[in-house]
């Protein structure tokens, strides 16, 4: 295949692949989203079957993607299926969403984490969140223009960080002379003020989804692990096991210290528990911490992201120079200054929900398309398994299906306006290629 990177010797087992799966899916989500589940959903058990049901869609959609890794174990992961089985347009589709929809949407939504938690220690208004929420973009895109060593440190001690902070902040609720079971009280029932049911779960699912965001990335490695046919579909059921047992252990232990009626619905949830395990300066200290994580998944974000455009401007899916390589600091410079601009341009009009709801939509879409090329597969490869088939991607489908009606209801502004955003792809597609033969899946071999 063109543009594709040589493989690289397989070395990688079981447990090196789950710890990746649960460290690339454990990354901001459970610091910026179990306020607005708690507070929308209002109910303990009801809070439980979110992350339980979500955890199931993942797990089913990851049957599907280790199928696919196995199957075409190459780098590009999502952009590689989409093209072998549907061919060149939908996988220029699939990076036009990529650079005008998830990839600025999930920059400005990791942007504006950190800035809501420095406006809970320097009190400060909408407008000046915005200009912090910007200023970390910039300066994430300056660092990765001018080189990856530095980044990609910061970015390594950032990631264990993470996960002990979670481990802390669960332990410590737990145990916390402020925990109390009076909090799940009652169990099955709603809260009283509590928002409409649909509007809840729209919100709720939208805040959760993300939360799991990124495990459809995690193929790009089946290079390199050990009989990827076994091993990767093992490791994402594994991790993802992990991951929905970690999120939901943690938000129960958030309302044994924080009750139902008390949770302000934003991104500093996590510091207001903080208050109520070990009181104000807590809270401080884990807002700080929750600051320098989020800065971590954001300069990650801007790191890997552009790369897929390189490798789509090598199998000439994509305009070269929106991917050119900077002759200085052999980085692809305008391709992460490009991000940079639209993620900046989202956080100035959205607040975090908004700018979620605006990329989720057609992200879940993409995904859903992966899945269901599973399907196509079966039919047009004979050597070509998916263990349980057809149940992971009918059921992984039905669920994408309830959560696009969740996102119309909840946010169809937004929803819409990624959908807009998508549909110029084809037209885009043709004014590119318009001097060019058209191209052919086989022109790709």
């Amino acid at each position: 295949m063109t543009g594709q990177a040589p493989l690289v010797a397989p070395a990688l087992g079981l447990r090196a692949a789950v710890a990746l799966v649960v460290g690339q899916v454990i990354a901001v989500g459970i610091f910026l989203t179990p306020g607005t589940i708690i507070a929308t959903v209002a109910s303990p058990l009801g809070i439980l079957l979110v992350w339980l049901v979500l955890g199931g869609m993942a797990m089913s959609g990851a049957v599907c993607y280790g199928a696919l890794a196995a199957r075409y174990p190459q780098a590009g992961g999502g952009y590689v299926y989409l093209r072998e089985v549907y061919g060149p347009r939908v996988a220029f589709a699939y990076g036009w969403k990529c650079l005008l929809v998830m990839d600025p949407g999930i920059t400005a939504a990791l942007a504006t984490g950190p800035a809501s938690y420095i406006a809970y220690l320097v009190p400060m208004g909408t407008l000046a969140m915005r200009g912090v929420a910007i200023s970390a973009i910039a300066g994430m895109a300056a660092l990765h223009v001018s080189g990856v060593r530095i980044g990609a440190r910061v970015l390594t001690t950032v990631a264990g960080l993470k996960v002990l902070l979670v481990l802390l902040l669960t332990i410590g609720a737990c145990v916390s002379p402020s925990a109390s079971l009076s909090h799940f009280v009652p169990f099955t029932g709603r809260h009283p003020g509590a928002p409409p049911l649909a509007a809840a779960l729209a919100g709720a699912f939208v805040a959760a989804f993300f939360s799991f965001g990124g495990w459809w990335e995690v193929p790009r490695i089946a290079g390199e692990l050990r009989d990827p046919r076994r091993t990767l579909p093992r490791a994402l059921l594994g991790g993802l096991a992990i991951v929905t047992v970690t999120y939901a252990a943690a938000t129960l232990s958030f309302i044994a210290v924080v009750p139902i009626e008390a949770v302000v619905p934003g991104q500093a949830f996590v510091a207001q528990v903080g208050d109520a395990i070990v009181g104000p300066r807590g809270g401080a200290v884990i807002a700080g911490v929750v600051i320098v994580c989020v800065l971590g998944s954001l300069g990650a974000m801007q790191m890997v992201a552009p790369r897929l455009y390189v490798a789509m401007a090598a199998d000439g899916l994509f305009p070269a120079a929106a991917a050119a390589i900077h002759p200085r600091f052999g980085t692809p410079a305008r391709a992460i200054v490009l991000q940079a601009v639209l993620a900046s341009v989202l956080v100035a009009l959205g607040s975090f929900d908004s700018i979620v709801a605006y990329f989720v939509g057609v992200t879940v879409l993409f995904v859903a398309a992966t899945v269901a090329s599973t399907v196509v597969l079966h039919r047009r490869d004979a050597g070509f398994r998916v263990p349980g088939h057809p149940w992971p991607a009918v059921v992984f489908l039905l669920l994408v299906a309830v959560l696009l009606v969740l996102l119309v209801v909840g946010s169809p502004r937004q929803s819409l306006c990624g959908v807009v955003v998508v549909a110029g792809a084809l037209p885009a597609y043709r004014m590119i290629h318009a001097r060019r033969p058209a191209l052919v899946l086989e022109d790709l071999a």
